[in-house]
């Protein structure tokens, strides 16, 4: 028993120092080059048939971290990359881009992240409503996976059960 506790407390302190040195990382650029970051997300995402995911949130937000270390993860990396074309779009403190949100549906009141994922095209297909990635000690990376695999593209000669074809 004494093992497991150890076990369970060492698990808790790796995720823990994980989280600490992803938190340090930026993962959203300046907030003036979502723009520009979305115009060319829309051109690659055109010539290699993948979707768009835009990831709302800023740098100061450890919620948007562990949304980033589990789309990063082993399992929803190459999801990810066979599918999507991800723009992270900086909101500031709340005050940046926010012709984005309203433009792309995302409530900011309900928390970031905020997800919303786009055609090839750039119509909008899905935005977070409810702030289901805003507190994300309540999501696991499966979660995520789940996620990924529901707004994927489904390519000419793909099946619907391949995640990264």
């Amino acid at each position: 028993m004494r093992s497991i506790r150890l076990l369970g407390f060492l698990a808790v302190l790796a995720l823990g120092s994980t989280i600490a040195r992803a938190a340090t990382q930026e993962i959203y650029p300046a907030p003036g080059q979502a723009k520009a970051d979305l115009a060319a997300a829309l051109k690659t995402a055109a010539a290699t048939h993948k979707r768009i995911l835009l990831d709302f949130g800023g740098n100061w937000c450890g919620d948007c971290h562990v949304l980033d270390i589990y789309l990063h993860d082993t399992t929803n990396l190459p999801i990810l990359e066979a599918n999507f074309v991800v723009v992270h779009i900086n909101i500031g403190r709340m005050d940046e881009n926010l012709d984005l949100t309203r433009r792309y549906e995302i409530p900011l009141e309900r928390g970031v992240p905020a997800l919303a994922v786009l055609t090839e095209k750039g119509k909008l297909l899905y935005s977070q409503k409810n702030g289901q990635f805003e507190a994300m000690t309540r999501i696991q990376s499966s979660d995520v996976t789940k996620f990924l695999a529901q707004w994927r593209a489904i390519k000419p000669g793909c099946s619907t059960v391949a995640l990264t074809c």
